[in-house]
């Protein structure tokens, strides 16, 4: 079977980005042929060189279309547009594909993607990564109200053509149901984890990061992911400073780039309990998170991030450290029910405070709710599981 996968964005373990369709992708190659249609836009961020770019078996036509997270709306609807094109006329020129798996984010790949399995006359499988357009007009990206009705239009049109829609969190799938999409045609694949690359985080690596950083006797909590406008960073920055003046012990590592990395830079030479940690590759980054004593996977209070499935949560779980979330959604409902985190309520910083020091002061509830976290994570989020599942639904899309 040829499928054509389109995505903006390709990553691979050497990115400081999570890998999710490398797994997938790996897997299905095996024994289908896979053409992925993309952009260059993460090839140039490699921080190792560890692994392929491309699985095995993978076929690759990338587009040169920059994107960043600093980026302002103009300047991503035209990065957006150039990539939709692009995927369109390369979505065309391939051989004929027996099924497509259309990516979002952003809503102009599955675009894309649905154009072309309507000129080519192929069924086309809808991967729902975040929930597009609601998230950019949640965050004020789109306001005019003629524009957010057409997405809106554009959305539901999107979800009926696909022959399958994979939301990745019960909250999106939900969500696609309200639209009005039959139950039987969605299933939920959750984002997940790579727990081969989990287990290089041993007791070993783990010591060596801490004396190389000069950790030793620190107690560490992390933040690992984007500084993105969403990512209620300056809550983050406040409960630390709050939390250092009462221990001088701890450190709160932030870890990635974004839009805020310049208010994260300020706070780390004002405070000696901030660090700003630089990228790193995603096969690297499983030992920083197993090195915290707790994670946090912060968001603002909107409803519709309380939706998404942040790959920080899963990773952080994979390693046997506790998480706290913000969202008030499907994350805080499984970290409350398998007892594997806890809430806080968003832009709350002395909340934030205050339950951090409750934990902290409670190491074997911390240790008792990683190991819990890490069962939690081999049962539900491994993705060569997940890939099996999305594997099986492309072949029976591409049969029906």
């Amino acid at each position: 079977m040829h499928i054509a996968v389109f995505s903006q964005y390709h990553t691979n373990p050497d990115c400081p980005a999570t890998s999710r369709h490398y797994a997938l992708l790996e897997h299905i190659a095996r024994t289908h042929r896979v053409t992925l249609i993309t952009t260059s836009t993460w090839e140039r961020q490699r921080l190792t060189h560890e692994f392929p770019w491309l699985p095995a078996g993978v076929e690759m036509r990338a587009a040169a279309v920059p994107y960043e997270n600093r980026m302002g709306v103009a300047r991503r609807i035209v990065s957006f547009g150039q990539y939709a094109a692009y995927a369109v006329r390369e979505g065309l020129r391939i051989e004929r594909p027996d099924v497509i798996w259309g990516i979002s984010t952003p809503l102009t790949a599955a675009w894309a993607a649905a154009q072309v399995a309507w000129l080519r006359r192929v069924p086309w499988v809808f991967e729902v990564q975040d929930l597009w357009p609601s998230f950019p007009i949640a965050m004020g990206a789109v306001p005019s109200k003629l524009a957010q009705r057409g997405l809106y239009a554009l959305e539901k049109s999107l979800y009926q053509s696909a022959r399958h829609v994979l939301p990745l969190s019960p909250d999106m799938t939900r969500y696609v149901e309200q639209v009005g999409i039959a139950p039987e045609k969605i299933t939920t694949v959750l984002n997940g984890t790579d727990l081969n690359l989990a287990a290089r985080a041993t007791e070993e690596a783990v010591r060596a990061l801490r004396a190389q950083h000069g950790l030793t006797g620190r107690r560490v909590l992390l933040y690992a992911g984007t500084f993105g406008r969403a990512n209620d960073i300056p809550t983050l920055l406040e409960a630390a400073e709050r939390l250092f003046a009462q221990d001088a012990s701890m450190c709160w590592l932030f870890m990635g780039h974004g839009y805020h990395e310049p208010l994260v830079r300020e706070a780390a030479e004002r405070c000696p309990g901030i660090r700003l940690v630089a990228p790193q590759p995603r096969h690297a980054v499983f030992a920083w998170f197993k090195l915290a004593e707790v994670s946090v996977a912060s968001f603002l209070a909107l409803p519709v991030l309380d939706a998404n499935s942040p790959a920080k949560f899963y990773d952080s779980l994979a390693v046997g450290t506790p998480v706290i979330v913000t969202n008030d959604g499907w994350t805080r409902e499984l970290a409350e029910k398998e007892q594997v985190g806890w809430y806080v309520p968003a832009s709350e910083p002395v909340q934030m405070t205050q339950q951090l020091q409750m934990l902290l002061n409670n190491p074997q509830q911390l240790r008792a709710a990683g190991q819990r976290g890490l069962q939690v994570a081999i049962q539900h989020f491994d993705r060569q599981r997940i890939a099996t599942t999305v594997q099986a639904v492309l072949e029976k899309a591409s049969c029906l």
